[in-house]
């Protein structure tokens, strides 16, 4: 029964490479090996993006008590956690930062930018890079991401 409702995962997962969260799809190669190619990437992208949910679980509107997922009766409806319903319904950190989805989390930390900065307008004038200063969330997702086991 668990491994029947683990396919929710996986439609889930075909669902976000064909829709807007990957856009596989429309495929504009005609070539076998870059269709390939391009499948690869997308489910590339697909690993990076659930490794980056199981990470920042903390930062997201997500269950983090997994311990308990495996401990539920399999037959059951899947009831979230009171500590996750807690969560949604106070939608922010104890230290007053919101809680995201997962685009709004990339979209906060696609405001983190470094420029490349020349001097002046002649090409061999020295250049410097100046780099935003991350947020209190910012610097906490990117903590989370150092976390990950490579």
């Amino acid at each position: 029964m668990r491994h029947y409702k683990s396919l929710s995962q996986v439609e889930r997962a075909f669902r976000s490479l064909k829709t807007v969260d990957l856009k596989v799809r429309p495929i504009h190669h005609r070539l076998s090996d870059r269709v390939r190619a391009h499948i690869f990437l997308c489910m590339l992208a697909y690993y990076v993006e659930w490794h980056l949910k199981e990470a920042w679980r903390e930062l997201l509107f997500a269950d983090e008590d997994q311990a308990a997922k495996a401990a539920r009766d399999p037959v059951a409806p899947a009831e979230r956690s009171a500590a996750a319903k807690a969560k949604v319904a106070r939608r922010c950190h104890a230290d007053g930062t919101p809680i995201h989805s997962f685009p709004t989390l990339l979209t906060e930390l696609a405001t983190i930018v470094r420029n490349t900065c020349r001097t002046s307008a002649e090409a061999d004038a020295p250049t410097f890079t100046v780099t935003t200063q991350s947020n209190p969330l910012q610097r906490r997702a990117m903590d989370l991401i150092d976390t990950l086991a490579m």
